[in-house]
């Protein structure tokens, strides 16, 4: 059986893998999803990248999970990585859903120019924290009306130091068993640091006709491609 641990992005929770949860569940594997400190039912928890690498780490060896395909979806892709390369022999698999991916020593507001001045704006403006997601933003993303009400209601600001502090990685991604999903709606085509890791032989790129939020846009579709992912490896 495999074990999934699911982690949203930027200002999400646990709650928006509810429809993946429970496809994955009902195929018969243990699924985890993964609300990160500071945000939704956690907020007013301290944190920075490094807690939110801990969370991950932490609950992966409290449960002492086996098999683990480890998805993280936008900003959490972070973290996500740098807990893949940290759990060892538990790693069966990790998946990168439409999200950024760490470099060793550099950040998220690093890794990402062109939005960084609209961030760090944000965080002056808001005590620190990403203010959160309006309806104007998931716009064109393949979300219904409800959808996206979904989406700003359950949004929580999200803590400015996970933005900023750096990633810790010993030894290149390319290495770790990969599948990116890079969902069109978003950008046809993947960032260059992702292509580049896509040439790994370790690497694989699957597509999908949807928008940024594909959990809780097509999560049946995305279900799907995380069962396979389990089956490659």
């Amino acid at each position: 059986m495999t074990e999934f641990v699911l982690v949203a992005g930027a200002w999400l929770g646990s709650w928006a893998w509810d429809g993946v949860v429970s496809e994955l569940r009902a195929a018969g594997h243990g699924v985890h999803a993964l609300t990160l400190s500071g945000l939704a039912e956690k907020q007013g928890v301290q944190a920075g990248q490094q807690t939110h690498v801990q969370d991950i780490v932490g609950e992966i060896e409290r449960l002492d999970l086996r098999d683990v395909v480890l998805v993280g979806h936008s900003y959490s892709g972070i973290p996500v990585g740098q807990a893949a390369e940290r759990i060892g022999d538990r790693l069966a698999h990790v998946v990168f859903v439409d999200s950024n991916v760490p470099a060793d020593d550099e950040s998220f507001l690093s890794g990402w120019p062109g939005g960084r001045a609209m961030v760090e704006a944000s965080m002056a403006a808001n005590g620190g924290f990403w203010a959160p997601l309006t309806e104007a933003d998931c716009h064109g993303q393949g979300l219904t009306d409800e959808q996206i009400a979904r989406i700003v209601g359950g949004c929580t600001p999200h803590p400015g130091a996970t933005l900023s502090e750096p990633a810790v990685l010993a030894r290149p991604l390319g290495g770790l068993p990969a599948t990116y999903i890079k969902c069109l709606l978003d950008g046809a085509e993947p960032t260059d640091d992702v292509a580049e890791l896509l040439k790994s032989e370790h690497w694989e790129l699957v597509e999908m006709d949807t928008g940024h939020w594909p959990m809780i846009s097509q999560p049946r579709e995305l279900a799907r491609i995380l069962l396979r992912c389990a089956g490659a490896s």
